[in-house]
């Protein structure tokens, strides 16, 4: 047994961090944790661990040929100027639907990124990426490296944003596995995550040779949360951006 220290401010920093209307991105100065996704996609920036797996999987489907990087990191600055923007061209309706608020994208995480079919002109805001095809096939293996698609059709109340087909989320494995098998929003696992309470139950999850167990660390009312950890297995520690910490313990890997 070994006693760890959570800061407060952990909260809101790892990769199942929740940003949305509700709960605002706090982690500033994603800048040195940035990378270009590199050759036509240079312009375009992602956290460092999302970029590299993002580019796996890309290149196992040879998908740069047919699949363009829309949009990754965004500053809270430049997510206002398309937010002012699109209220200017689109109204308020749409930006409503398809722009969330200066302080409260994803695009600020540096974990998120918009994708799109290669075409003449695309659309910035909107770009397709259909269910056919190679993107057909970027989704079908994308939780595999941890992306899920955040704005799922049918979800809209749950998220606060209109369906987009473009977006995709790193969360990470086997998180994204978990969202896509049972159809989860982030929003609605992180609720799933914290029925499990560190040291009381936990969630297994077992499929292709991986073996985990997720929980959840309330945080504690002051400037630290303290938690007693057992094991020796590799463990992984997100915040939630809202009120404690998902934990994930990797077990040694089964026989499938």
């Amino acid at each position: 047994m070994k006693t760890a220290v959570f800061p407060r401010e952990t909260v809101y920093s790892g990769t199942l961090v929740l940003v949305n209307g509700s709960f605002p991105f706090r982690r500033q100065g994603m800048g040195p944790s940035l990378v270009s996704l590199g050759g036509e996609n240079g312009a375009v920036l992602l956290s460092r661990g999302p970029a590299v797996l993002l580019t796996q999987l890309m290149d196992g489907l040879d998908g740069w040929k047919r699949i363009a990087a829309v949009s990754g990191w965004r500053s809270e600055r430049e997510q206002r100027d398309i937010y002012v923007r699109s209220l200017r061209e689109n109204g308020q309706e749409f930006t409503d639907h398809y722009v969330a608020k200066p302080g409260h994208s994803e695009h600020q995480t540096g974990l998120a990124v918009d994708l799109g079919l290669k075409q003449p002109e695309m659309d910035p805001i909107r770009p397709a990426f259909p269910y056919s095809g190679v993107c057909w096939s970027f989704r079908r293996q994308a939780a595999l490296y941890g992306f899920v698609e955040r704005y799922p059709a049918g979800k809209e109340a749950v998220t606060g944003i209109a369906h987009e087909p473009w977006h995709f989320r790193y969360v990470g494995a086997p998180h994204a596995s978990v969202m896509a098998e049972r159809g989860f929003t982030l929003e609605e696992y992180i609720d799933f995550v914290r029925q499990y309470p560190y040291g009381q139950k936990s969630f297994l999850y077992e499929k292709d040779g991986l073996s985990a167990d997720i929980s959840y660390i309330r945080a504690e009312d002051g400037p630290d949360t303290r938690v007693e950890l057992d094991g020796e297995d590799p463990l992984s520690v997100s915040g939630d951006n809202a009120a404690g910490f998902v934990v994930t313990r990797r077990r040694k890997k089964y026989d499938a």
